[in-house]
């Protein structure tokens, strides 16, 4: 019984197909000090954007000296006179970047009702500007009126040429994800894209809005007449896959795509991930070769390909692939994508192979702004420091870490329980996590932990309370119950509770090894050798753990298999010459490897 170490698995199947355009956020307010020019000040004296016609205002001493007055205002907290002052300057002089930068006043100041007058006086001032169009349209869906938001719509898409209209559809429908009635969305959608359903785009877009709307039937009709119009069309399909709602018919629609159109990559990107869900690793692995094949350094495809071979228990190629992950993001940072995952992972390997200064190496590369990730490479840091035989050096660097809430104090004191009780240092590991019980009651986690390290001790009755309490607070905490019904099965008593603990544990989590390891046990445990023997192979198939290897070697020991139970009991020495199981497993039965 264990807890298995957890291994990010890929993303489910693509769930967003539309273009998704960057909104476009309001500056933050400055002001400079005098003489220097303001924002709006110096917004009068730039030239006009294409989209605007501006007026010629003379930035006079007296519109010099208000603008300036409002920006230090704003700058001081007074945002209300600040935009007063602006839009009283913005109808004077008729410019629309006076109204616009009162808007963003208002939008920094969090004034709704303020920041869409402004905005309404700069599209009047400016009709022609698409970011007024914008900002006025991310106000005017969130209302309840979405007449002038529908008006605005079909005016933008019948004026704009005919190869910009696809762009125009899909950010239309970015904003009326947003609106609070989604039927009432959707119905504006089809009233404003009736002139162009003969495109492929118009489909494609209601779809999404119809499936926003909680009408799938009509969401997967809108996604076929998509396809129907244009049969090659990735994106077309990409969002009939999402539609559909059935894995099976998800999995047959990529694949039947993926023979007419064999270079479709992010068809078959999202069929890879499919299989993955569906946990068809060996399908999924090819699929992402393939991809690899074609684009060598693709970060997403080299993670991917890492994932699935160290759940494959390959680590040596899981290595490799998250080294090369790690290298083409040096190459070519994207901001998008943040190494510090892989890099964890290849400490991880590290440690297991003993390499504790390499472990050490890749966790120097993490980069410390990031709080959550320098937090978890502090708390690997110490565990291999500990490794290293520096279990004082270990508490140390612990004892450096400031938490920055309470959650990050429980992840401090397990992490020093947990390399204490490592190194063997078993009654220290259970006055600390006892000391933290006693100062965070409600922490379930702590609480398990707490409950492991007086299984150590054999105080049983203390580990049985804590983890009784765990299973209290949290029903579904599937590792709670597994560890109290091995605890049962180790002891050989009250087996039948044992195997409904553990049987309820592995109907939560039914592919965990672990869970698969005790039930083996208590199977064992109850004489029913065939079933021990079937349970623990699985287990050690999906995890060559020497724990899993040591029981299932007793099984085979029992049923006369001596030679084949030697094997496992070997290979479990490889795998952790210091295993307590094996050794106490050894000395009981009085056997030789």
């Amino acid at each position: 019984m264990k807890n298995a170490f957890a291994i990010v698995t890929l993303s489910a199947l693509v769930s967003a197909c539309a273009v998704v355009p960057k909104e476009q956020a309001a500056p933050a307010p400055e002001a400079p000090a005098v003489p220097a020019p303001t924002p709006a000040a110096e917004a009068i004296a730039k030239a006009a954007p294409l989209d605007e016609k501006l007026p010629s205002v003379e930035l006079t001493s007296d519109l010099f000296y208000k603008l300036t007055k409002a920006e230090l205002d704003f700058k001081r907290g007074q945002w209300q006179s600040a935009y007063v002052t602006m839009m009283v300057l913005a109808q004077q002089t008729r410019d629309p970047r006076l109204a616009r930068r009162a808007s963003e006043m208002a939008l920094s100041a969090k004034q709704g009702n303020e920041a869409l007058a402004a905005i309404r006086l700069w599209r009047e001032l400016a009709p022609e500007s698409d970011e007024a169009a914008q900002y006025f349209l991310g106000f005017a869906v969130l209302g309840d009126d979405l007449g002038e938001a529908e008006a605005l719509f079909a005016q933008r898409l019948k004026a704009a040429p005919v190869n910009s209209r696809p762009l125009l559809m899909f950010q239309m429908q970015q904003f009326l994800q947003r609106a609070k009635d989604k039927a009432a969305a959707f119905a504006l959608m089809e009233r404003v894209l009736q002139p162009y359903l003969n495109t492929q785009e118009s489909h494609l877009v209601l779809a999404q809005g119809a499936n926003a709307a909680s009408d799938a039937e009509r969401a997967r009709a809108e996604a076929k007449k998509a396809v129907e119009i244009k049969p090659d069309s990735e994106l077309a399909t990409l969002t009939l896959g999402q539609m559909l709602g059935d894995l099976d018919g998800t999995q047959k629609l990529f694949a039947g795509f993926l023979q007419k159109y064999p270079a479709a990559r992010e068809v078959r990107s999202a069929y890879a991930r499919l299989l993955v869900e569906q946990k068809q690793y060996d399908q999924a692995r090819e699929q992402f070769l393939i991809l690899l094949k074609e684009q060598p350094d693709n970060p997403g495809t080299l993670y991917a390909l890492g994932i699935m071979s160290l759940q494959g228990q390959d680590t040596k190629a899981a290595e490799d692939y998250f080294k090369r992950y790690v290298q083409v993001l040096e190459n070519q940072p994207d901001p998008d994508r943040d190494p510090s995952k892989a890099l964890m992972l290849l400490a991880q390997i590290a440690e297991e192979n003993h390499d504790y200064d390499g472990a050490l190496a890749w966790l120097d590369k993490i980069d410390g702004d990031d709080a959550r990730s320098n937090l978890a490479a502090r708390l690997k840091r110490a565990h291999i420091t500990a490794a290293k035989g520096d279990v004082d050096g270990a508490r140390a660097q612990l004892k450096d870490i400031t938490p920055a809430d309470q959650a990050e104090q429980v992840q401090i004191l397990q992490t020093e329980g947990q390399l204490l009780r490592d190194s063997g240092r078993s009654v220290e590991a259970f006055k600390t996590l006892q000391d933290g019980v006693l100062r965070f009651p409600n922490s379930p986690d702590l609480m398990y932990d707490y409950a492991l390290a007086a299984e150590k001790l054999g105080k049983v009755d203390a580990m049985e309370t804590a983890l009784r309490k765990v299973i209290e607070s949290m029903p579904d905490n599937h590792h709670a119950y597994n560890a109290l019904g091995y605890s049962l099965a180790d002891r050989n008593i009250r087996l039948d509770e044992a195997y409904e603990l553990i049987d309820k544990a592995l109907k939560m989590a039914p592919g965990d090894p672990y869970i698969m390891d005790s039930m083996g046990w208590v199977l064992f445990r109850m004489g029913k050798l065939k079933e021990a023997e079937q349970s623990l192979r699985q287990a050690y198939a999906l995890r060559g753990d020497a724990e899993i290897a040591v029981h299932l070697g007793e099984v085979l020991w029992t049923q006369g298999d001596k030679s084949g139970a030697a094997k496992l009991w070997r290979e479990a020495r490889a795998k952790d010459p210091k295993n307590d199981a094996l050794r106490s497993t050894l000395a009981r039965l009085n056997a030789g490897i």
